[in-house]
């Protein structure tokens, strides 16, 4: 008869539940894995499985019960360390989400919106269409097999029980959230740039004309203009992406690079 030990047992449960908190940590705030069409079952069950490929191959886990205070807190800490990291990536996708915004606004299309559950808020269609395309190109890169690679790196970088880490990092990723606004801007500009051009030919127009009012010309001038450019854009948009996605999983890598006061 196989007897299993106490000691046993809470080996067991260490090397699997710590991992597994990291792990779900990044499966809840990425924009992938944590979005809202899949569903919560299936996020535990991939959490789940990840950890069982990855804990074989971990770094030994520390001395530390599992039900006390200091276990608790490695829990905490490696849920934190998780979220952090699919911040990370959920800042670096959101970038086409202002660039549509920006966009949209523009064009004359800010009353286009409908509800999106993935964030909980009303979201302009033109970011919504960028979004997804954004993430299908995210897959076709292989960005969620980088992501994984940097996640199983972390635990030799930043192995569990620490205990303490560079609060240096996570100004570092407060600052990356300016990606937002300027990487969005830089994608936007283009047509934002063309659209006033157009909007001033217009008010010129009027002036020259005053029957020729901005309801009856100008909004399907700027519609028009806008579709055509954003036919352009598309042309050219794989390269910005891939720009983006590198600039993302660099971020991230120096991020837990930081992060770990052993590094420093």
């Amino acid at each position: 008869m196989v007897e299993i030990t106490f000691d046993q047992l809470h080996g067991w449960l260490v090397a699997f539940l710590w991992p597994f908190c990291r792990i779900t940590g990044l499966m809840l705030t990425s924009p992938i894995w944590g979005h809202s069409a899949m569903p919560r079952q299936g996020k535990i069950a991939l959490a789940m499985a990840l950890t069982v490929v990855m804990a074989p191959v971990l770094p030994a886990m520390p001395e530390v019960p599992l039900f006390s205070w200091a276990g608790l807190g490695i829990i905490v800490e490696q849920l934190l360390v998780g979220a952090a990291m699919g911040m990370v990536m959920r800042v670096t996708l959101v970038v086409v989400q202002a660039t549509g915004e920006f966009i949209g606004l523009k064009m004359g299309l800010a009353f286009a919106t409908f509800f999106d559950p993935a964030s909980g808020t009303n979201m302009m269609v033109l970011s919504r269409f960028l979004y997804m395309i954004t993430l299908l190109m995210f897959l076709a890169f292989n960005g969620h097999l980088m992501v994984l690679e940097l996640l199983a790196s972390s635990f030799e970088t930043l192995p569990i029980g620490l205990g303490r880490y560079d609060p240096a990092a996570f100004e570092m990723l407060v600052r990356y959230g300016g990606t937002i606004f300027s990487s969005g801007m830089l994608l936007a500009m283009p047509l934002i740039a063309s659209l006033m051009i157009v909007s001033l030919g217009l008010g010129i127009l009027n002036r020259s004309a005053p029957q020729l009012t901005v309801f009856s010309i100008g909004f399907p001038a700027s519609l028009t203009m806008g579709v055509v450019l954003l036919m352009v854009l598309m042309t050219d948009l794989d390269r910005f992406l891939e720009r983006l996605f590198r600039q993302g999983l660099t971020f991230l890598g120096e991020f837990l690079d930081v992060l770990s006061p052993l590094a420093n």
